[in-house]
Formats: structure tokens, C-alpha cells, sequence
């Protein structure tokens, strides 16, 4: 049997796999990011803070430098951790999908479950440097057609980070079994506006789909 991994995953392998293709469609997020959030003064100076810190610097931060002090105090402000949810980082994920076993390990899934993931519901697809080979959004679009397949839902969310830039995406399975994709536009963490939707979207996914 073939084997694909997330790390190496390319989108021709998926064309090879299932019948899938993205298209542009901004509407399908409209409940998602008009998703109703009050800020608090402390979410506000939370943003700010790690704006100033980090913006001079941060084309010269290693992946793991911006995943630990930029990503993950980000994850951590919305809390994930409610009523036996919570996010996992390096969580196994794997399922058969027309006879190539497509697996591997997330960079973080929002699951169902307290010591093991058991229904994912969003993933994060974190940081990857310029000129990494394999771009971030393939290897998402590959954990959310396994989620879909192991969850039997129709539809999962997630979202890709390039840079300083996150892109948020939708993959939906057909009835006749194809699979679109929809991604957004971008949101740049760097600036309160880009942040601050970022956090929205985030909260949204914790409040509205984590079920």
C-alpha cells in the first residue's frame, strides 16, 4: 500500500488520490469571521505588546523561535481548553483513503478529547520558512481530507501560517465525492487589524464549531 506523509504530501499527490480543486467563494466564510467578539482592553494590550516585540525582528526568527513565542501565546490567549477540548500539538493523524494511507503528525489539531485526540474539529498548519519545498497549505489540505474521512462530517476548517502572514481555509466534501477548497485572504499577525482577526477567527472556531 502507498504511503504519503504530511511533511512530504504535494497537491498533485491529492489530485492523484481524490478529485479535488479549489475555488474562490468568499461568501462560505461569511458566518465564520462575522463571527460577534468583544475585545478586552487586555486582549488589546496583549496584541500590541507582541507586535511591538517582535515586528523589527521577526524575518530573522527561527520556525521554532515563532512558534513558541509568537503562535503559541496566541493559541493560549483563546484557550482551546473547554469541556474536554483541547488543542494538540504533534498529535498523530492517519486514515486509508482510496488505497494510499495518508498520515503523519499535526502541527496542531483542535480535538475532542483530554490525554488523546479523538474528533478533530481545526487544525493549524504553523509557520514555515521561505523556500521550505513543500508549502504549508498542501500539507493542511492533506490533515483536513483525513479529518473529514475520520470525523464523517462534510466540511472542516483550519488554517495555514507563511510567514507573518495566515490564510484560513475550508475543504468540503461533495456529495458525489469531490472535494473543494476555499482560502481566504490573508491576515498580516503584524498588525493590530490582522491580529485582531486572526484572534476573532480563532475564538469563532472555539465557540461555534468545536462540537
Amino acid at each position: 500500500m502507498k504511503k504519503i506523509s504530511f511533511r512530504n504530501v504535494k497537491y498533485s499527490d491529492l489530485e492523484e488520490i481524490v478529485n479535488i480543486k479549489g475555488v474562490i467563494n468568499d461568501d462560505i466564510f461569511a458566518d465564520w469571521f462575522n463571527f460577534s467578539y468583544e475585545f478586552q482592553d487586555s486582549e488589546i494590550k496583549f496584541f500590541d505588546s507582541l507586535i511591538r516585540k517582535y515586528k523589527l525582528y521577526f524575518h530573522s526568527l527561527l520556525e521554532e523561535e515563532i512558534k513558541i513565542h509568537f503562535i503559541g501565546p496566541i493559541i493560549d490567549s483563546v484557550n482551546f481548553w473547554v469541556n474536554e477540548k483541547r488543542d494538540f500539538l504533534g498529535a498523530p493523524l492517519k486514515k486509508v483513503i482510496n488505497n494510499v494511507e495518508i498520515g503523519g503528525f499535526t502541527d496542531l489539531m483542535v480535538a475532542k478529547g483530554t490525554t488523546e485526540a479523538k474528533i478533530p474539529y481545526f487544525f493549524i498548519q504553523e509557520f514555515k520558512k521561505e523556500g521550505k519545498a513543500n508549502h504549508p497549505k498542501d500539507q493542511l489540505l492533506a490533515e483536513l481530507l483525513v479529518a473529514i474521512e475520520l470525523s464523517q462530517k462534510n466540511l472542516m476548517r483550519g488554517a495555514y501560517v507563511f510567514g507573518r502572514y495566515w490564510h484560513f481555509m475550508i475543504l468540503e466534501k461533495k456529495p458525489d465525492a469531490k472535494y473543494i477548497y476555499y482560502v481566504s485572504d490573508s491576515c498580516d499577525s503584524l498588525t493590530m487589524l490582522g491580529i485582531k482577526q486572526i484572534y476573532l477567527r480563532l475564538q469563532a472556531v472555539k465557540q461555534l464549531y468545536c462540537e
